[in-house]
This record gives C-alpha cells, structure tokens and sequence, in this order.
C-alpha cells in the first residue's frame, strides 16, 4: 500500500452489505474528517485501491444465522481479508465488528445483550490504547462520548483470550460508568497485534457534526468525540 501524499487524496472505502445501515454516516464521517469516501459493494471483491476500510454498522443479510455470519463469506471480505493481514487499516462498527470476528480478524465473539433487550444510548468510553491506526489522535485515558445501539453487543472470549488482549495493549476502548451490555471486562472495542484492525460496539460515525451528536459540555447535540477516529487514520495514512 502507498500512503497518500496529503489528506485529500486518502480513500477510504465503506462497504455496503444488503441491511446496512449506517454506510452513508459513516461516509459522511470520512468527508468530514477530511477524506474520499469510496462506496464498496459486496458482492464486489475489488477493494477499488483504497487506503483504509470501516465495515458500518447495521444488519447485514438480516443478521440471519448469528450478526456478521454470512457477511464473513461476502466477495468483498475474501479481499479484505487479505488486505487487512498485509496492513490496510480497517474499522469495524457494531455489525462490522462482528463482521471482523467472524472473518477471524479480532478473536473473541459477539452475542445477545445480557438484559436481552436491544439498546441505544449515550455512552461514555475510556480510549485505553490512542496508538491504533483509528486512535491516535486521541489520548490513552481519555473520556469520549459516542452513540450506541445494539441488541448482539456482549463481547465474550474465554480468559486465555481476555488475558492476551490485556498483556498485549489489545483493549482499545473500556465502557465507564456502565456496563451495557454485559461484555466480559467492560470492553467495548479491540484490535488485532498489528493495530490496523479495530473493531467496537458503539458507533463514532454518529458523533461527527455538532447538531447531531450527543450532548456535550458545548450543549446539546454538539458531541463531535467520534471524529478522531476518522481523522486518525487519515494521520496514519500520510505519515506511514
């Protein structure tokens, strides 16, 4: 892969499964960030030569079997897969990132809310590790607010598994204050040895404009804490 030469140039690919939802958020979050939103398509295995990937959030193939099982099988993850195991830096939402489970590319599982019931909220998360290709522009410690909703949201994995993603600086994101939906050690997002891929429950893209995020200190709805994992990865990609 080549870096871009400057922040216009960077493209950032958003695939579209049939039950996305959330693939023109998160578009509209790499042009704000200051990137080329590329659309990819599923069925289609050309990643188009993009720079970097977000799997969006929503339901794909109807979340049919268990949430991410048939995407994993999708034309476009055979090239993913190996696109991701060679650097490209790729970012799984809610769905995506149990795309990214069950594609192999993050260990651990995704299954039902411990309370059963689906969830949307605001949710306060601690960045844990800010030097991922999707964080470093945050701090390790920080405080950030970002939407979530989801009903197959408890990341479980057995505690050899935990314990490793803990030793090695895995734990991307903690959820505070509350635990939503009962994953095992309040982890909200990982990502795999290298830090290219980085999988979370609760949706950034959402947080991106004041007007439409959460509530903030700057007032309702003016939230924009979602926008540095957009604007990280266009830093990683013009400083590789």
């Amino acid at each position: 892969m080549t870096a871009p030469t400057s922040l216009a140039t960077a493209r950032i690919g958003v695939v579209t499964f049939p039950g996305t939802l959330d693939d023109r958020d998160a578009a509209r979050a790499v042009r704000l960030a200051g990137g080329e939103a590329v659309s990819l398509w599923h069925a289609d295995a050309d990643l188009h030569d993009v720079d970097a990937v977000v799997l969006p959030g929503g339901f794909s193939y109807g979340d049919y079997l268990r949430a991410g099982a048939i995407s994993r099988f999708a034309p476009v993850m055979e090239s993913l897969v190996d696109a991701a195991q060679g650097g490209l830096p790729v970012l799984g939402i809610c769905n995506g990132f149990q795309v990214l489970t069950e594609a192999h590319l993050l260990p651990g599982s995704m299954i039902k809310n411990d309370h059963l019931h689906f969830l949307c909220r605001e949710q306060v998360l601690v960045v844990e590790n800010a030097e991922t290709a999707w964080t470093r522009d945050y701090s390790a410690g920080q405080r950030i607010t970002i939407p979530l909703k989801n009903q197959d949201g408890q990341f479980v994995a057995d505690d050899r598994t935990l314990d490793e993603l803990e030793g090695e600086g895995r734990v991307v994101f903690r959820y505070d204050g509350w635990n939503p939906n009962g994953s095992r050690r309040d982890i909200a997002g990982i990502s795999n040895a290298a830090g290219n891929v980085v999988g979370l429950m609760p949706h950034p893209e959402h947080a991106v404009e004041a007007g439409f995020g959460p509530a903030s200190e700057a007032g309702p709805r003016a939230g924009t804490d979602g926008l540095g994992f957009f604007t990280s990865v266009l830093s990683t990609l013009v400083h590789a």
